[in-house]
């Protein structure tokens, strides 16, 4: 009797040390879901690689500051190819993958985007914090009265010149200057053997900022189409800019004739490093390149000039800007998240991720000047870049007035091609360009409303 009762005490001492375990670990799995539950995950699209963007480091650098919060990152090209990655993201979106975060790589990709409805409006978010876009960052994102981006790097067009070219015609590095001097500068600096200048556009309705360079230094009214849809080609800065290419290729014989440019396939970064022409007109991407690499060495010093501006007078410091449209996506569920995450990313991320100079204005001088010395490190002779000049140029430079590019800017872009053409190689004069340009693309955006 005494043993069954003390078998009786062992089994009900074993019965209730597991119900207490069992009922312990169910505590701890509950909090541990509890604790999950207050995590987020958001699912991040880019078209840009780990090589450009630096996105392990980065991405780390936010979920530490931002422990409730992982990212997610879906490289929708290993090459960097933005028409792969559109691809791909159109197919995403169609297949009802979730998406959080999306970065456009440019303004007409960014406004297709958001007149399909990809994008969430951020006014809300702008609003909460506080700070106003044309003050907080260097590039202006609205559209139709919203922001639906934030901008991440800033890369302005600038003027890149061989320093020893421009020693030799006994010139100065330009500091404030007009396309008119720019003109000048290019003409001196032609000799046997090089020109002054090269122009890498328009090519099969590409690389149009070549027929917009006037325009492009005005802060409004910077495009080929106004805020309204409306051809902006009767606008004076446009005439001056086939005026400025016609002059330099046919009279002062300073700029690569457009017809090599065509039957050579010639490129941008072979006729500067090649010392085939002594300056080129482009866009700061080429930072990573200007001290020269295996493809393209560099064995002369280049100096940097800010983007030329119309008159004197003008304040100037505007030039043609690339960025990357940091967007929420309209169907996340997740969208305080998201644009916590491109708000972070978009200001103090850009200077963790150190591979560009970024859009945001509270960014230090110091910290420009670090970023451009690590980015020109990675290249084979930094130290014949002019470092103080292209940091000069790179923190007064100034981004227009963000225009919406129409939707069927492709169209626009191949009829100027065409006239410009025309132009160039003799079969119709200025004034007939501009008449017959204007009435074609105008028939183009009235079509399309």
């Amino acid at each position: 009797m005494r043993m069954k009762k003390i078998w009786a005490f062992l089994i009900g001492t074993v019965l209730f040390s597991v119900l207490v375990t069992g009922c312990s670990e169910s505590g701890k799995k509950a909090a541990s879901d509890s604790k999950n539950d207050n995590k987020v995950t958001i699912k991040f699209h880019s078209h840009g690689n780990e090589e450009s963007y630096n996105w392990k480091n980065t991405i780390e650098a936010f979920e530490k500051k931002y422990p409730n919060i992982d990212v997610e990152l879906v490289i929708l090209s290993e090459k960097g190819d933005t028409q792969e990655a559109a691809k791909k993201l159109g197919l995403a979106a169609a297949s009802g993958e979730q998406m959080d975060v999306i970065m456009f790589s440019e303004s007409a990709s960014y406004s297709q985007n958001v007149s399909m409805g990809m994008a969430a409006p951020l006014d809300e978010f702008i609003n909460e914090e506080g700070y106003k876009i044309t003050e907080e960052y260097k590039v202006d994102t609205q559209i139709n009265g919203k922001y639906y981006a934030l901008p991440g790097k800033f890369n302005p067009w600038f003027v890149l010149l061989n320093k020893d070219h421009l020693d030799a015609a006994g010139l100065t590095i330009p500091k404030d200057w007009t396309w008119d001097e720019f003109m000048e500068y290019a003409k001196a600096m032609t000799r046997d053997g090089h020109y002054g200048t090269y122009f890498h556009g328009p090519q099969n309705g590409s690389w149009l900022e070549y027929l917009r360079l006037a325009l492009a230094s005005e802060n409004e009214d910077s495009e080929f189409t106004t805020e309204v849809g409306k051809s902006n080609l009767e606008h004076p800065f446009f005439k001056k800019t086939l005026e400025m290419r016609v002059k330099m290729e046919k009279e002062d014989h300073s700029a690569v004739p457009y017809e090599e440019v065509l039957t050579q396939k010639l490129h941008y970064r072979e006729q500067f490093f090649t010392q085939a022409a002594s300056s080129i007109i482009i866009g700061s991407w080429i930072n990573a390149e200007l001290g020269g690499t295996e493809l393209n060495p560099l064995n002369f010093n280049v100096t940097v000039a800010p983007f030329p501006k119309n008159e004197k007078a003008d304040k100037g410091g505007y030039t043609p800007v690339t960025t990357d449209y940091m967007a929420v996506a309209a169907k996340s569920e997740h969208k305080k998240e998201a644009y916590t995450f491109i708000r972070w990313y978009t200001t103090e991320g850009q200077i963790i991720q150190g591979k560009n100079v970024p859009s945001w204005n509270k960014v230090s001088n110091h910290d420009i000047s670090i970023i451009i010395e690590r980015i020109l490190n990675g290249t084979k002779n930094p130290e014949k870049i002019d470092k103080k000049s292209l940091i000069d140029v790179l923190t007064n430079a100034k981004s227009s007035k963000f225009v919406s590019p129409v939707p069927n800017q492709a169209e626009i872009y191949k009829v100027l091609n065409e006239e410009y053409e025309k132009l160039i190689f003799g079969e119709q004069n200025i004034d007939r360009t501009i008449e017959v340009a204007q009435q074609r693309v105008q028939e183009i955006l009235s079509n399309n409303q």
